[in-house]
């Protein structure tokens, strides 16, 4: 893994990212209204959320007229890949297969997502057989 960028965002930030990846951009207004319905928050919070975020490096602003209309300096992928690592690190000691232990066992999985983790885990076996 060569990023060495950590990306850990709360729920919130990752629920205002998941609006600003699917729109490439966004106001704080607009980013409240995709949220509202989910969230029920202020529409000061979500801009307070957002300048937090900028300073922490994953969002930038640009002006136009008296908006910020801000865009994801991060791809999904990133975060996720960080904040994946961040909880097998955390949770289960940096085992990745624990992981996968503790969704299969604790049924956390239902049918079609254990088919679907069974295909994955057979394709990069066959992958790992070339």
């Amino acid at each position: 893994m060569n990023d060495t960028r950590q990306h850990q965002l709360g729920d919130l930030q990752f629920a205002i990212m998941r609006v600003l990846w699917e729109r490439r951009e966004a106001t704080a207004s607009e980013v409240h209204a995709a949220l509202l319905a989910e969230r029920g928050l202020a529409p000061t919070t979500i801009a307070t959320m957002l300048k937090k975020m900028e300073a922490k490096g994953v969002v930038d602003h640009r002006t136009e007229g008296r908006r910020f209309i801000y865009r994801p300096l991060v791809q999904e992928r990133e975060v996720r890949r960080s904040m994946v690592r961040d909880l097998v690190s955390r949770l289960f000691q940096g085992d990745a297969t624990a992981l996968v232990n503790h969704l299969v066992t604790e049924k956390e999985l239902d049918r079609e997502e254990w088919l679907r983790l069974k295909a994955m885990l057979q394709e990069g076996e066959d992958q790992g057989n070339e």
